[in-house]
């Protein structure tokens, strides 16, 4: 968690509604811009060091959050706190705090999910958008999860959606909890296609963790890395974490957007998109047109990897955001 992972580097906040938030901040150098570095399912603001370090070296601001239910943020049982309309004016509320203008925009998983509302109603907060893994998510999305695993079967040859259930059930947190080092082992997989048979289908993912299945770790995923990001979600667990599952399953983000126009969802502020092209459950076919279809301004790159490109391609990563950054704060240099 960013307080006792990044001491001297975080700190924690209590916004208007009392809720508090740590955060990792970073400030700019040379009139740079600042990276909001939003992390996805099941990370923490920890899933960031490499770019934490790496950017801030360029000179680069960056502010990674724990997000809410994750770290040493707080973490509210009611599932209704986890909108991302409401976590957007959180967001919102702690760059005010560090006094920041414009900032470039990264979501990774759910993340993106999150920037895709702050970028709708919050668009004066951004210089520009980075989505990772997952694209623009279009606020009126209506998560049928059958039609959706069915859909993905069709087209992909295996469903993409069967954990879900399992996510947005009474006891999955527990479940969870329980084995803790069997959710790592297949949420961060050494072979990303091992996903199309241990976690896309249905039931697959319950029947991984119940019976505390373990794989090799990664090469870029050390021991000792997972032995901290399993402390980090173990303080709290993962009720907080999967209530981002249930939040979009139970329609409260949707019922937010409603009466959004079409007009009101398009982004036209530069756009970066990065998708890995052996990410078996965010597919980049998915994503890639989902983003395409609601900017004006997209650059997309394709990288080598599953669904974690801060961890599996992190020099790749920072080159490209670096790249970014530069072509946004000035385009005509860029060219």
């Amino acid at each position: 968690m960013a307080t006792k992972v990044f001491p001297g580097q975080s700190k924690v906040i209590c916004l208007h509604d009392d809720t508090s938030y740590a955060y990792v901040h970073l400030a700019a150098s040379d009139s740079k811009p600042t990276f909001l570095l939003l992390h996805g399912f099941p990370s923490s603001s920890y899933d960031w060091r490499h770019q934490l370090s790496a950017l801030a070296a360029a000179g680069y601001g960056v502010l990674a959050p724990d997000l809410l239910g994750y770290g040493a943020t707080d973490k509210p049982v009611e599932v209704e706190k986890y909108s991302f309309k409401r976590m957007g004016d959180h967001m919102a509320g702690i760059l005010k705090n560090e006094k920041l203008g414009k900032v470039i925009g990264v979501g990774h998983d759910w993340g993106s999910g999150l920037l895709t509302y702050m970028a709708v109603y919050q668009s004066e907060l951004f210089l520009a958008l980075a989505f990772l893994s997952a694209g623009y998510v279009d606020p009126g999305t209506i998560y049928a999860i059958d039609a959706m695993n069915a859909a993905t079967e069709k087209a992909f040859g295996y469903p993409c959606f069967g954990y879900w259930p399992l996510f947005g059930s009474v006891e999955g947190a527990k479940l969870l909890d329980q084995h803790a080092g069997a959710v790592t082992s297949l949420l961060y997989p050494a072979e990303p296609e091992s996903w199309k048979t241990d976690l896309g289908p249905l039931d697959a993912a319950r029947s991984w963790i119940v019976a505390d299945s373990k794989a090799p770790l990664p090469s870029w995923l050390t021991p000792e890395e997972a032995a901290t990001h399993e402390s980090i979600i173990a303080h709290g667990g993962y009720t907080g974490p999967l209530n981002w599952y249930k939040c979009a399953m139970q329609g409260v983000n949707s019922t937010d957007a409603s009466g959004l126009s079409d007009e009101r969802k398009r982004i036209d502020i530069p756009t970066l998109l990065v998708v890995g092209e052996r990410d078996a459950i965010t597919r980049l076919e998915i994503h890639e047109a989902g983003t395409k279809a609601r900017t004006s301004n997209l650059r997309v790159e394709r990288l080598d990897c599953g669904h974690w490109p801060q961890l599996e391609k992190k020099d790749e990563l920072t080159t490209v955001l670096q790249s970014f950054a530069v072509e946004v704060a000035d385009p005509v240099q860029s060219k």
